[in-house]
């Protein structure tokens, strides 16, 4: 059959594929964005659980591209819930009139490059098929949902969910005995909610974790002032950060110090809530020592919230460092298990053995009966989206064979064998560890000034070089391994959390500021570390 031609196709209408096709239509190419979802919003279209609300600060998750766009738009909380995020999307779809070039309820079933490298067919459930030159990437790092295999699930009579994919018309639990498997980010969120919900909430934790207090509350007129004065200064220490945030890691050593003043500084960022509370001192993340002291403070001040200290013992984490898994912030999490009717259990000394239809049974035969089970196992992170995509390169290698072994890119942005395909936000570049839509304009405008480039110098073909690939690789590693970021045995950031997966850390722990100037550099080298050619160049 015949199909559609665009230059460009696009795949997801989240933060990086709405703000890819503003881009590429300003380069006057033609453009679409394919779309699974019913609506734009890509992550915070899917994830509408309980307590659903990000954990980055309101006035800086969001674009930076518009300078009336930042203007226009007024946040009511300090963290913003997931309606309001999914508003702010459609906003942004409305205003930069978007629709028209998105195609909504359209899953891509697959991507096959030409045998000549120089575009791509992508097949879709609806049969309207098309073809591009260049293929971009923008499903997220954290949209491939992972349910556990559990023994049994299909027979358990109650309900169950994913948080990742939770009912549009929401689920009621009043009166109900809710069982939730995990304390993660996701857990931490929902878990206070669900508890002022159900009749009886079972909690089954694996691995206990630390949290910072949001301190969230709605913002004032004068701090929505205040903060639309001060944007261009945002983005400038954004643009300078270790992780995309507004704000400065203190300098200082935490062994510098004396315990008082260490002790007045960790009170003074719990008070004030959120993720700062990790820029208390420079080398939380690089030394055992320095971290000993956060992770400590943070299991007193859980030692001081839960009423029970049997209860509170099993919640302190103790096989990992403070942030060196992705570190949560909550609102009542801790204090919710002095509830009466919230009951903790540890299925790493008693793992789950089977679901029953109804309720779990443990390994020692203890059993959990419940109405409703709710998975907040997070992700298959970062390369999950992309392994489901499966795309196929000219050789007719696919992806998932490619990475066997775990992920391999150049830069986060291109994967040597599939030319003319980049992934925004891919493995190997900082993404999780940095505020999302800081690195998504980075690489959405990065990948838009590539493409003037090929088209200014005559070329339509690009491809990451395998020798810089490996470079960068092994670059990745070197950055993660001097932090103590692969120490978190358990940590997504490895893929621990998905059975078989090939334990690589993912992300990119060089820091955002110093992963921008990399990318600068191979720009004005004329692309270095990528093989560019076309008919000008052949010529």
């Amino acid at each position: 059959m015949a199909h559609e031609e665009y230059d460009a196709v696009v795949i997801g209408a989240g933060f990086a594929g709405l703000y890819m096709l503003h881009r590429l239509r300003g380069l006057g190419m033609s453009a679409v964005v394919l779309e699974r979802a019913g609506g734009v919003g890509g992550t915070w279209y899917w994830n509408r659980y309980p307590g659903a609300r990000c954990d980055s600060e309101s006035y800086y998750y969001c674009y930076s591209f518009d300078r009336g766009l930042e203007q226009e738009w007024t946040w009511t909380e300090r963290y913003p819930r997931q309606p309001e995020i999914r508003a702010y999307l459609d906003h942004v779809a409305d205003r930069f009139d978007l629709r028209r070039d998105i195609r909504l309820s359209t899953t891509v079933t697959g991507a096959r490059a030409d045998a000549d490298g120089r575009g791509w067919t992508v097949t879709t459930d609806t049969g309207r098929d098309v073809h591009c030159r260049y293929l971009v990437t923008a499903v997220g790092c954290l949209s491939a949902a992972n349910v556990p295999d559990l023994p049994g699930l299909a027979d358990f009579a109650g309900r169950w969910f994913h948080t990742g994919a939770w009912p549009h018309d929401g689920v009621d639990v009043t009166g109900r005995r809710v069982g939730v498997v995990g304390t993660g980010s996701t857990g931490i969120q929902a878990i206070p909610v669900l508890a002022a919900q159900a009749a009886h909430l079972t909690v089954l934790q694996r691995t206990p974790n630390y949290s910072i207090p949001a301190r969230n509350g709605p913002l004032g007129a004068g701090e929505a002032d205040a903060y639309k004065a001060d944007y261009a200064r945002i983005r400038e220490v954004q643009a300078g950060s270790t992780n995309g945030h507004p704000f400065v890691v203190n300098p200082q050593s935490a062994l510098d110090v004396g315990d008082d003043e260490r002790e007045r500084v960790y009170r003074a960022a719990w008070e004030r809530g959120g993720l700062r509370f990790r820029a208390s001192y420079a080398d939380l993340l690089a030394d055992e020592a320095a971290n000993a002291t956060a992770s400590d403070f943070i299991r007193d001040r859980i030692r001081e919230v839960v009423a029970d200290p049997a209860t509170a013992e099993a919640l302190l984490p103790h096989d990992h460092g403070f942030a060196t898994k992705r570190p949560p912030i909550d609102t009542g999490y801790f204090e919710t298990y002095n509830r009466d009717d919230v009951t903790l259990v540890d299925v790493r000394a008693d793992p789950v053995e089977a679901v029953e239809p109804g309720g779990l049974r443990l390994r020692s035969g203890a059993r959990h009966e419940l109405d409703d089970l709710v998975f907040a196992t997070g992700f298959d992170a970062l390369t999950g989206p992309l392994l489901r995509l499966d795309p196929v390169g000219p050789d007719g290698t696919a992806l998932s064979d490619a990475w066997r072994a775990g992920p391999r890119t150049y830069l986060g942005l291109a994967v040597s064998g599939f030319p003319n395909l980049f992934t925004v936000t891919g493995p190997f570049s900082p993404s999780v560890l940095t505020n999302m839509p800081t690195s998504i304009e980075h690489h959405v405008d990065w990948i838009a000034g590539c493409l003037e480039h090929l088209r200014a110098t005559g070329r339509d073909r690009i491809e990451a070089d395998p020798a810089a690939e490996h470079e960068w690789g092994e670059h990745n590693r070197a950055a993660a391994e001097a932090t103590l970021l692969p120490r978190a045995a358990s940590s997504w950031y490895l893929g621990a959390n998905v059975p078989g997966k090939p334990a690589v850390f993912m992300p990119y722990a060089g820091g955002f500021a110093r992963y921008v100037a990399t990318c600068d550099d191979v720009a004005r080298g004329g692309y270095r570390g990528f093989r560019l050619s076309g008919s000008r160049a052949a010529a």
